[in-house]
């Protein structure tokens, strides 16, 4: 089964999410870098056991992209768990995978942006086109996407610790078409039935067990 890689909170603003986690978590979350061309900026916290969190927020100094932000952040106006990636050491074959059980999380390709400090990161994801294009229904930003990180360090090593994520789980109107999509992604995660799509976090941190959703 694949692991969460990482979990994506949209906010606002970053840096004062930033100075909201550190008061609340007793972490003060790691600037990442930005995302050129994306409008888009983040900062990261490790999760411990090869997990992370993102914080991801429109990127001021960047001008408007002429395509939408990605997980559908220009629709948003308050801070939001919007999904998560897990973990493939072989993206192709987790591909085939899914896409034999009926489910196509788009194919892979290439990703990369500057840390902080200059070095560069790659990787390689998969991204259904229509989340690329923006218009992914609500629902779907719970099926996690693939990531391999390749020869990259880890992001989980390298930012700060103290943190550890617990479980993540989902909300959904209609539960077994997405616990479907989850089963031929080769994730375990509860899906509870809810008014509207929603995905929770449960995290420990120096300051209690806290929620993201």
């Amino acid at each position: 089964m694949h692991k969460p890689d990482h979990i994506i909170y949209f906010v606002p603003d970053l840096e004062e999410a930033i100075d909201q986690f550190e008061a609340d978590w007793g972490v003060r979350p790691s600037f990442g870098g930005q995302h050129p061309g994306r409008g888009s900026h983040n900062a990261l916290l490790s999760l411990a056991n090869g997990a992370y969190l993102e914080i991801i927020a429109p990127d001021p100094t960047q001008a408007t992209p002429s395509h939408p932000r990605s997980f559908g952040m220009d629709g948003l106006s308050q801070a939001k768990l919007v999904t998560w990636a897990v973990t493939s050491a072989d993206i192709d074959r987790s591909i085939e995978h899914a896409r034999a059980n009926q489910y196509d999380p788009g194919d892979p390709f290439d990703g990369a942006r500057a840390r902080s400090d200059g070095t560069m990161m790659h990787w390689k994801l998969t991204r259904r086109p229509e989340a690329i294009a923006g218009t992914t229904p609500e629902g779907d930003w719970l099926i996690p996407f693939l990531i391999d990180w390749g020869d990259t360090a880890h992001p989980a090593d390298n930012n700060p610790a103290g943190c550890e994520l617990i479980e993540v789980r989902a909300i959904h109107p209609t539960p077994q078409p997405i616990r479907h999509m989850l089963e031929a992604m080769q994730v375990n995660c509860t899906v509870e039935q809810g008014d509207r799509p929603q995905l929770i976090a449960l995290i420990d941190t120096p300051n209690g067990r806290k929620e993201l959703r």
